[in-house]
């Protein structure tokens, strides 16, 4: 095995450059054209490449299709539009870590803007349109559609160091779905609801909610779809010291 892997030779880099800069957040897929397990399987093992400290692999993943994707829908959704009627519910849900900041700083204030204002404008959401804004958002929580629902779960005893190792992993999964004509949408959306997930897939007590991740078939007449989000020049992100 080593010695293939020094030796490789990757043929193609505008291939390997395309799958990823041809990823994005897919918000509409075809529902009624399926992932069989043979491909799921396949990207699940390239994606397990992904290097991790001491090589402790930290990854656990709970693939859900057909009914039992179906019926976790129905059980988020009815507790999301629960929290929607009553704000009080959300007390009731947490996060199993906290994935975004609580005071947001520029610039990524600016940014997180823009991409949620991008969206909303371009399907037509305005401010203060909170029914369809509820909605919207609702739509992580049937997959938007997408055949394949993925959950993806951490050992709480583990350190900061395997979120980081997880996230290689998450890029690898939806870089080697591009590489099968698939695509992607990694959903923070999920933790609010982590108990739910946990308990529905039948994660341990011990196993701390990452992400969930719809993948699938796009839907290339969707208009959602057209939404790519910008990314900063390199040189804005990057200091070069000789």
């Amino acid at each position: 095995m080593m010695a293939s892997q020094v030796r490789a030779v990757v043929a193609d880099s505008a291939s390997v450059d395309t799958a990823i800069e041809s990823r994005f957040s897919c918000r509409a897929f075809l529902r009624d054209k399926p992932v069989d397990r043979e491909t799921i399987e396949d990207i699940l093992r390239v994606a397990s490449r992904a290097p991790s400290g001491t090589n402790h692999q930290p990854w656990n993943v709970y693939v859900l299709r057909d009914a039992s994707r179906d019926e976790l829908s129905r059980k988020v959704c009815a507790a999301h539009d629960a929290v929607y009627a009553e704000p009080s519910l959300a007390a009731r849900y947490r996060e199993d870590f906290d994935y975004y900041p609580e005071q947001w700083v520029s610039p990524f204030l600016e940014r997180r803007r823009e991409n949620g204002w991008g969206l909303y404008g371009l399907i037509g959401i305005v401010r203060g349109e909170k029914d369809r804004m509820h909605a919207q958002h609702q739509r992580n929580y049937v997959f938007f559609d997408a055949p394949v629902g993925l959950m993806f779960t951490v050992d709480k005893r583990l350190g900061r160091g395997s979120l980081m190792d997880v996230g290689m992993f998450l890029q690898n999964v939806m870089v080697a779905a591009r590489a099968r004509g698939l695509h992607t949408c990694p959903q923070a959306a999920w933790n609010e609801f982590g108990t739910i997930v946990r308990e529905h897939v039948g994660a341990g007590p011990g196993e701390r909610l990452l992400c969930g991740m719809s993948m699938g078939y796009a839907d290339t007449d969707a208009l959602v779809n057209s939404f790519h989000t910008p990314r900063e020049p390199v040189e804005r992100f990057t200091r070069w010291l000789e």
